[in-house]
């Protein structure tokens, strides 16, 4: 594990703090968990984009006269 400081919004610290107790976990623990979660999705968005790069290109102006033309919008 490597050490480090974060500095949190005090009321947002103290949510953590009181989560941290009600769970039975480490501020840390939680810390880790949620950056964890973050990078996951952030890698499971970046792969979608990798994928999508390769779709055609439609222009913005078709898609909403689409909408607009089948009233969904």
């Amino acid at each position: 594990m490597t050490r480090t400081t974060v500095y949190f919004e005090p009321r947002l610290y103290r949510a953590l703090k009181v989560k941290a107790a009600t769970t039975d976990r480490r501020v840390s623990e939680l810390v880790n968990e949620a950056v964890r979660l973050t990078l996951r999705e952030d890698a499971i968005d970046l792969e979608a984009a990798r994928r999508r790069a390769r779709e055609p290109r439609i222009p913005f102006e078709r898609v909403l006269a689409d909408l607009k033309r089948n009233r969904l919008l």
